[in-house]
């Protein structure tokens, strides 16, 4: 194909998969902006090819496999010579950002962070140690480093969340100038005619097993929340959906409990949409909950944690109930199923945070004056971003001939 001066390359951690993850399904908006302004996108990935990607022609995006610590890489990116690259998740930008840096320098380099992976690990760890998660927990989280010194050695990275926002310019001291707040992107006239409320019945979840946090919501609902309801509910089952199941997570299924663990979503909407009651009880994690936006999007309440809820959705009021307490979520749970009045407020909740904190209108015209912007003033950009400059120079330095050497080794 004949390269087009205006090129975004993405290089993906994984192949983009709407269908199983809310990262797939943001990556779709992104490149959708990139094409409104006349880009050709790219996108590039070391990983293997899987069952549920999406077909990228369809989206008349090229597809390019590349490869980890290969000097392929260098001749493939100098040939193309992108105006922009953008590296999904903080990890690629590691294994190939120098390489962009060293062969492409006038390339815009942006991060898409998806979540905050040092929030979340820290979160978890504090969890799984049985004590209250700290802020100051991020300073001595190992992966804070790592993924802070990749988005100062980024021209801009893209923060899904308000409060990660805010971690990231009052605990970790990032310049502002550096960060780009980017929620979902949604289209808000296609918010419409929900599927009444007694046409609907039973609760849902669902979430990427992939995801240590849904993993350990299902096991909370199986061993500790379902027991709850079903002592109060006789009629209402609970089915679990979510990409990439392990066995252990199958092996919760039991009909008998009316607890079905139904794997893969074939059709999410249809799914969240004839459900009663969405359930998202995360105990940790980080980002924006993809599924429980989806709620919103098809007229389905949700209960859910503070951790769930967390910067989804400002000071307006929630689509349902949130609740840390077990016995609270449940009692809401039930409260929320069966009373049509207050499921029919929680609603019209969901479809006002929807129209107000995620309307694409709200953010994409900031986000493409930005992105030109930057492309106008790199140099001015790049000059006053001196940790930034400090940690290409040190760290890429490592990485690099890390890198070299490995390549040497596969040679062998």
């Amino acid at each position: 194909m004949e390269k087009d001066s205006n090129t975004v390359l993405i290089i993906g951690s994984v192949w983009p998969e709407p269908n199983s993850s809310a990262a797939g399904y943001r990556m779709l908006q992104l490149i959708t902006c990139f094409q409104e302004e006349g880009y050709h996108v790219i996108f590039s990935s070391p990983a293997m090819d899987s069952d549920f990607m999406v077909n990228l022609e369809d989206y008349k995006v090229e597809k390019k496999n590349i490869k980890l610590n290969c000097s392929s890489f260098d001749e493939y990116i100098k040939e193309l010579n992108p105006t922009i690259v953008l590296f999904d998740r903080f990890m690629m930008e590691e294994q190939f950002g120098w390489r962009v840096a060293e062969n492409c320098p006038q390339a815009l380099r942006l991060l898409d962070t998806e979540d905050l992976h040092c929030l979340r690990l820290a979160r978890q760890k504090a969890f799984k140690e049985k004590r209250v998660f700290e802020i100051d927990d991020l300073l001595i989280e190992e992966v804070s480093k790592r993924e802070i010194a990749s988005i100062l050695r980024c021209d801009l990275s893209l923060i899904i969340s308000k409060f990660e926002m805010y971690v990231l310019e009052s605990v970790f001291k990032v310049d502002e100038k550096l960060l780009f707040y980017l929620p979902f992107l949604l289209d808000t006239n296609a918010i419409s005619n929900f599927v009444p409320f007694d046409q609907r019945k039973n609760y849902v979840f669902i979430g990427n097993f992939l995801h240590e946090p849904n993993w350990n919501a299902v096991q909370y609902l199986k061993e500790t929340i379902w027991p709850l309801i079903k002592q109060q509910q006789s009629d209402a089952e609970l089915h679990i959906y979510g990409a990439y199941p392990s066995q252990k997570v199958l092996q919760l299924h039991n009909p008998k409990q009316r607890f079905h663990v139904q794997g893969r979503a074939v059709d999410a909407q249809k799914i969240i949409s004839e459900a009663r009651v969405l359930v998202a009880p995360l105990r940790f994690g980080a980002g924006l909950k993809g599924k429980l936006v989806e709620s919103m999007q098809y007229g389905t309440p949700t209960v859910t944690t503070a951790i769930g809820a967390e910067a989804m959705h400002e000071d307006l009021p929630w689509n349902g109930f949130v609740e840390n307490d077990v016995d609270l979520f449940a009692q809401k749970m039930v409260e929320l199923y069966n009373n049509e009045k207050l499921w029919l407020q929680s609603q019209q909740y969901g479809v006002e945070i929807i129209t107000q904190c995620y309307d694409k209108s709200l953010f994409e015209s900031q986000f493409k004056t930005q992105i030109s912007n930057l492309l106008v003033n790199l140099f001015q950009h790049r000059k006053t971003n001196f940790f930034g400059n400090l940690l290409q120079h040190h760290s890429f330095n490592s990485t690099k001939y890390m890198s070299r050497w490995i390549e040497e080794k596969n040679k062998k």
